[in-house]
């Protein structure tokens, strides 16, 4: 049920425009709760609740719809419906606390259940709409068992029927801000196992915590911060947690490595402590006021969180440029002034004598626990079964031949808003790519889903892997697979200082016992001439200070032979051009040095995504007299292209994207690979 409320709104529609289009209005459809301000509305919800909350399953329904513009309206209805049903059933159950806890607990433990779901299936809920069988999804039966848990959760009829009451109790407005603050941390940071891991890693060699090892860790805070919340409410609600948790925050977003993550694990163990209180104290006011509001102000945060990054494309953007910061700051503000209005009720029950409320009946907690426990095993069993297997098999090693290719895979949605790393994956495994970069890879943010695609692809293809700079750096994402080990690996944010910020990889690869360099690099767009220009004068330089071999794999957006094309192309860099002739060229491009180029491709990308794949086959040189040969070979030898019949076979591209090709994919301007022998 939580993970239909808060994460179906991973149907990225809008960004796929990479601009204002309209479809962003979308986002406020969590305000429903708004809707119980109307007497007649609120008590026909509330007296029926079952239908609410069978009417949000339309979000799980919504993999039916093929055309993606009305899957994006159906999964908006269903979590419309669920923010109303999940705000009408808490004020209902808010005279009872044993059952408002009870509550309360199942949905902070299916946020719980729902990061364990996306560790098992590589960071994509199995029901979520941009799921279907094709990859991977198990979307109908997410669907019966959603229907059974909602027939079972709504057996018992509402606490109040008819005539509900309003309850006047504190400030409505005062904790609507805190559980828009709690909201927002709880999807934004622990909807995902790797999101936090991902803010603090920094590269090669490893110095923190790892996706697909240490996950666990995150769950493990989450579960610690529940029973916190649930066993020690006093703790949890007193302002020395709340400093705890600022402290965790700061430590996070200014820190990289395991004391970043450790700063991470003591905020979600906060998060999870302060939801129970907090929205306890919340159901206890008008549903509309708390929740419409408080479903507000997480939109703000949401779409703030998006502002700092896509800067570029939205009003006011500048003014929150890289501010990841002013964020968390606002989101921890947030959540400290609902927490002022929770304290401020408690003591004047304490004044008055009343005492705190306490649940009388507590064997639901029996159960709960009980289930918590269970998803932590059933995590570590998954956990278990990813554990990284060190099989990373180049395929022609007996050629001393790589394979590197590069791709702008578009945040991992196809044409037609399906998730679409298994087809990726397909086409990299049979172009037999040994080195690949990913740009526009960043999926760590609510509009995405808080996703990361490099995970699926790594251990499916048995490949090393950098995820580039984090999504606390504020970049669309470039990401580095390598069948090869990855020696060392720095991140870089290249000048712009208009447009958006340009990411950028240097690795170091350990190819057949040659140290080879690898770049992947994302430019700035074409608004931004001077960003372009600064950009190119960086990374011609880092490229130059390597006189090792040296590969770069890049979306450049200048034309071949013109403008910065030069900069990225010349003595500084001392890089080639895999083949200045391709004039048709615009984004994506190649460049080498101190290797033998052997091939040169394009591949159509079919729907995957809109840009194609690009690959270069290059042969590691095995003596110095071959290394010699490789730096110093005339360039009209080297330029020398052959028939494929005149090379080794084991430098050939793979036959079968000939002609028609397969799945939409095909050698394509060429019509057929080049090849070049010296």
């Amino acid at each position: 049920m939580y993970s239909l409320m808060m994460t179906n709104t991973s149907i990225d529609f809008p960004l796929w425009h990479m601009g204002i289009s309209g479809y962003e209005a979308l986002v406020m459809t969590t305000i429903s709760p708004f809707l119980l301000g109307i007497k007649p509305l609120r008590s026909f919800i509330v007296s029926n609740q079952r239908i609410a909350h069978l009417l949000s399953l339309a979000g799980l329904l919504a993999y039916l719809v093929k055309d993606p513009v009305y899957r994006l309206f159906t999964v908006g209805f269903g979590v419309s419906m669920g923010c109303l049903s999940w705000a009408a059933t808490w004020y209902s159950d808010s005279v009872q606390p044993t059952r408002l806890e009870a509550r309360i607990l199942a949905w902070t433990i299916g946020l719980l259940m729902s990061s364990v779901a996306k560790f098992a299936w590589y960071t994509n809920n199995p029901i979520w709409p941009i799921m279907h069988a094709e990859n991977g999804g198990w979307n109908a039966t997410g669907l019966f068992l959603a229907i059974l848990a909602a027939l079972r959760f709504t057996r018992r009829g509402p606490l109040q029927g008819g005539n509900t009451t309003e309850k006047k109790s504190g400030s409505a407005v005062l904790s609507a801000i805190g559980i828009g603050g709690l909201f927002f941390g709880l999807h934004s940071l622990l909807s995902d196992t790797s999101t936090m891991i991902l803010w603090v890693w920094d590269g090669y060699p490893i110095r923190g915590p790892v996706s697909n090892v240490h996950g666990w860790y995150t769950i493990a805070a989450m579960t610690a911060g529940i029973l916190i919340g649930v066993l020690r409410p006093g703790l949890a609600t007193s302002w020395t947690a709340y400093g705890l948790g600022c402290v965790g925050a700061a430590y996070l977003t200014l820190y990289e490595q395991w004391r970043g993550y450790y700063g991470g694990l003591t905020l979600a163990a906060y998060l999870m402590a302060i939801a129970v209180p907090l929205m306890g104290n919340a159901a206890k006011k008008s549903p509309a006021a708390t929740f419409g509001l408080g479903f507000l102000v997480y939109n703000f945060l949401v779409l703030f969180h998006v502002w700092v990054v896509a800067y570029a494309f939205v009003p006011g953007g500048p003014l929150v440029r890289e501010h990841t910061d002013w964020i968390m700051i606002t989101m921890m503000l947030s959540i400290g002034v609902g927490l002022f209005d929770l304290i401020s009720q408690q003591a004047k029950a304490n004044k008055k004598k009343a005492g705190v409320h306490r649940p009388g009946n507590t064997h639901h907690r029996t159960y709960h626990f009980g289930v918590l426990g269970v998803l932590n095993l059933l995590f570590l069993s998954a956990n278990f079964l990813r554990f990284p297997t060190n099989d990373y098999k180049p395929y022609h090693a007996k050629d001393r031949l790589f394979t590197a290719g590069i791709w702008t895979i578009h945040f991992s949605l196809d044409n037609d808003m399906w998730s679409s790393e298994y087809r990726m994956r397909d086409l990299i495994k049979e172009m037999e790519v040994d080195v690949i970069g990913l740009l526009e890879s960043d999926l760590q943010r609510v509009i995405m889903g808080n996703r990361d695609t490099t995970q699926l692809l790594a251990e499916d293809l048995g490949m090393y892997v950098d995820y580039g700079p984090g999504p606390n750096k504020h970049t669309w994402g470039a990401a580095l697979l390598s069948k090869f080990p990855i020696v060392n690996s720095t991140h870089h944010l290249l000048p712009s200082p208009v447009g958006e910020l340009a990411p950028a990889i240097h690795a170091t690869l350990d190819v057949y016992g040659t140290l080879v360099d690898v770049f992947v690099f994302h430019s700035g767009q074409e608004e931004d001439p001077e960003d372009r220009r600064l950009q190119s004068e960086y990374l011609s330089k880092l490229m130059g200070s390597t006189n090792r071999p040296s590969v770069l794999l890049s979306y450049l957006v200048t034309e071949p032979l013109k403008g910065n094309y030069n900069t990225y192309v010349s003595d500084v860099s001392g890089m080639h051009d895999v083949d200045k002739t391709d004039w048709d060229r615009w984004c994506e491009y190649i460049l080498f040095k101190g290797l033998r180029r052997t091939g040169y491709a394009r591949v159509s990308r079919s729907t995957i995504t809109d840009t194609e794949l690009q690959v270069a086959k290059f042969v590691v040189p095995n003596s110095e007299e071959d290394s010699k040969f490789a730096w110093g070979v005339p360039e009209d030898v080297r330029d020398r292209r052959v028939e494929e019949h005149e090379v080794p076979e084991g430098w050939r591209f793979p036959a079968m994207f000939r002609g028609e090709g397969v799945r939409g994919h095909r050698y394509h301007v060429f019509d057929e690979p080049r090849y070049y022998n010296f």
